[in-house]
Order: C-alpha cells, then sequence, then structure tokens
C-alpha cells in the first residue's frame, strides 16, 4: 500500500513539473495561432490565424538569423569535435611529462564560467580583427574542457586489444584514433553534439557582445532585439518570432527523442 503511494506521488509530481516546464511554451503557442485580442482571453472557440508568423517573419530577418545560427553553430561543433577528440586521445593513451597536471588543469576550466572570460575573449578577438564576426563567436568554445574530459573517458574504456590488433596490422596513430576509437565513441559523439548544440543555439551574452550586425547576429540575439519594447511589436507577433526560433531544436527533439536519450545513456550523462 505505501509503495503504491509513493509511485502514484512521483507520478504526479512528474507530470505536475512536466505541465510547469511547457507551461510558457503552450502560451506562446496560444499567442502565436490567435489575434491579439486573446493573448489573455482563453476562448476555445477563438478564430486560428497563421497572420502573426507572417508579420514576424516579414519584421525581422530570421532567415540571416538562421543563416548566422547554423553557421555558427556548426563551426563551432565541428572544431570542438577535432580538437577535443586529439586532446582526449592524447590524455587517454600517451605518456608525458606534465600529463596529470595538464588533465587538471582542464578540469579546472571546467569551473570557469565563460562569463568571466568575456572582457578578456573580447579583447583577444579585438586584437585578431575577429569583432563582429561569425568565428568571434565560437573561438571560445572549440576547446571544450567537457568535451575533452567526456571523451577521455570513453575512450579509456576501450579495450587496449583493439588498438594493439590495429597497430599490429600497420595502422598509424592516427588510424587507430579514425579507425577503432572515433567509430567505438560515437554515442557519445551524439550526447555531445547535442549538448554542444542546444548550448549555442540558445548562446547569448557572449554573441550579443561580440556582434554588431545583422549579417553576423544569430537568433538569440536578433529575436531579443525584435522583442524589445522600443521595437513597438505586440506579443502576438514575438510569441511567433519565439516559436520560430526554438521550433528546429523542438522538432529535432520530438523527432528523434528516442535516439536522445539513448545516447545519453550510452555516453553516461546522467
Amino acid at each position: 500500500m505505501q509503495k503504491g503511494f509513493w509511485h502514484y506521488l512521483e507520478w504526479t509530481a512528474a507530470w505536475l513539473l512536466a505541465a510547469l516546464w511547457a507551461a510558457p511554451l503552450l502560451y506562446a503557442i496560444w499567442g502565436a495561432i490567435h489575434p491579439g485580442e486573446f493573448t489573455t482571453h482563453f476562448d476555445l472557440t477563438a478564430p486560428l490565424t497563421l497572420e502573426n508568423f507572417r508579420e514576424a517573419w516579414n519584421t525581422a530577418p530570421f532567415a540571416r538569423y538562421f543563416l548566422n545560427t547554423f553557421m555558427y553553430v556548426s563551426m563551432t561543433l565541428v572544431a570542438q569535435f577535432i580538437i577535443c577528440t586529439l586532446a582526449a586521445f592524447a590524455f587517454a593513451r600517451f605518456e608525458f611529462p606534465g600529463k596529470n597536471i595538464a588533465f587538471m588543469l582542464v578540469l579546472v576550466q571546467m569551473m570557469i564560467m565563460p562569463e568571466q572570460l568575456i572582457v578578456k575573449n573580447y579583447e583577444i578577438m579585438s586584437s585578431l580583427n575577429l569583432v563582429d564576426t561569425i568565428p568571434a563567436m565560437g573561438l571560445p568554445y572549440i576547446a571544450s574542457a567537457f568535451g575533452i574530459f567526456l571523451l577521455r573517458q570513453t575512450f579509456k574504456q576501450i579495450p587496449l586489444e583493439l588498438e594493439e590488433a590495429a597497430r599490429v596490422e600497420g595502422a598509424s596513430w592516427l588510424g587507430v584514433l579514425l579507425k577503432v576509437y572515433v567509430p567505438l565513441a560515437r554515442p557519445t559523439y551524439l550526447a555531445y553534439g547535442l549538448v554542444s548544440v542546444s548550448h549555442h543555439w540558445n548562446n547569448f551574452l557572449w554573441p550579443i557582445v561580440i556582434t554588431n550586425s545583422v549579417t553576423t547576429r544569430p537568433l538569440t540575439v536578433g529575436l531579443a532585439i525584435f522583442g524589445a519594447p522600443e521595437s513597438g511589436v505586440d506579443f502576438p507577433v514575438i510569441a511567433a518570432g519565439t516559436l520560430i526560433a526554438v521550433a528546429p531544436l523542438l522538432v529535432s527533439f520530438l523527432l528523434f527523442q528516442r535516439q536522445f536519450v539513448q545516447s545519453f545513456m550510452r555516453a553516461g550523462i546522467k
């Protein structure tokens, strides 16, 4: 009896938390698909409209924002995969002086909030003449301590016999990495890729500091400017713009949620 009560309590709490999480999204959907007069008037017979989406798309250059965001996220993820893979392989399979100290410094990086380095990062980007460019948004993040740590732990779990067999067959160290370690770490790469893409897709503070023009602004910055009070845009149009911005991530999660969960479980992310 007691076990059934706690199970019911957990089930109820889970649904309440899910409802609280989904409430802002559901309210944005309601406001986006109804005329402005029904924003705070919940009438199930209210007429539906897509005019808010059309107005939002025509008011702000969302096509350019999408392109900027895609380029920023893609370039950052590819650079992270390359750098984190090489660093993690070195930490997992090679012995060199100061290895443990170097890895401890990598772990220390995980304790430093990116916001603390904004001024120094801006100075570096300015000295490289990269202010207001898409690469500048991703450069501070390409050497990801979390990615190095995650891949190192995965590489250390791969049996050494596979590496030795590849070496006997004449494979170089790069060949061993690309033909043995990378394929076996595919779930980890997928899990880390999802974390990286979702983080940078929603990143706001650093992009708004380093970008100044429409040609470089990502969706988060463009949406903030679009929804600013001085722009005079009403709530239904802002809600429509918000849904346009989050639609790719939301649709991807709904379509591939099972693969997402399996990848996180296989990678050991709890």
